[in-house]
């Protein structure tokens, strides 16, 4: 688990607001039914961001994060990966992500994120001229994967990223730009996203890299006031990263 219920998203730079967010359920292609979070720019950049959770699935922190995006003129949504083994319900610490996690398939989650990204096309969502995903842990290697599975995205953000590697396959046909958000003290290796920084290179994958040096996994937390300063970067280099590959 990466975050636990206590976490919470930092602030984001921009002083704004969220017009209105709320629950609401997503439907794949393949019939999946999904629970989702979303929140609209009171002022909106013409961006859009689809926000991939860690290995627990769609709980409060990522709720709040849509806001956060929001609130920094993102029209964001954020959605559950087990609609199709565990169906509605809390996603709590009590929550039992380990059985459900191994049921995921990268197909699953591919068919998830667009259902997102057609939501944020809508009137609805803010019919956002880019769109972006980013995703935390299990969440953020799966948000670089995207990049290869023609949604049309801007660009690809993650935290963290465990087992970056086993991408290898997908990087040659990746699309969009992605963005490295990493922990220094992370409990992945860091000659692992050494390895996969050089396949990136080799198949001419466009990527920017942030290692925050003695940083934890999960360090993007508001709780965690040590560490404040790298969160607060964090938040930038996304910011300048979705300004910079707007279309």
């Amino acid at each position: 688990m990466c975050y636990s219920d206590d976490a919470r998203p930092p602030l984001p730079p921009v002083g704004g607001a969220a017009a209105n967010h709320g629950d609401l359920h997503l439907t794949a292609a393949d019939g999946n039914r999904m629970m989702a979070y979303s929140a609209r720019a009171e002022k909106p950049s013409g961006r859009g961001i689809v926000i991939l959770p860690d290995i627990r699935g769609l709980h409060g922190f990522f709720k709040e994060l849509t806001v956060r995006f929001a609130e920094a003129g993102i029209d964001a949504v954020a959605f559950d990966y087990f609609g199709r083994t565990a169906g509605d319900g809390s996603r709590d610490e009590g929550f039992d992500w380990k059985t459900h996690v191994g049921q995921t398939t990268p197909d699953g989650v591919a068919a998830d994120v667009r259902a997102a990204v057609e939501y944020l096309r809508t009137e609805e969502g803010g019919n956002p001229g880019s769109i972006f995903a980013v995703g935390f842990c299990y969440g953020g290697r799966e948000s670089w994967r995207q990049s290869a599975r023609g949604h049309g995205l801007a660009g690809s953000i993650g935290f963290y990223g465990g087992q970056p590697t086993s991408l290898a396959a997908e990087i040659p046909v990746m699309k969009a730009p992605l963005l490295l958000l990493l922990a220094g003290e992370d409990h992945t290796p860091q000659e692992d996203f050494r390895q996969f920084e050089g396949l990136l290179k080799e198949a001419g994958v466009p990527f920017t890299s942030k290692t925050y040096e003695g940083a934890p996994h999960s360090f993007f937390d508001r709780t965690a006031e040590q560490h404040a300063e790298a969160s607060a970067d964090a938040w930038k280099q996304m910011l300048d990263f979705m300004a910079a590959n707007s279309r």
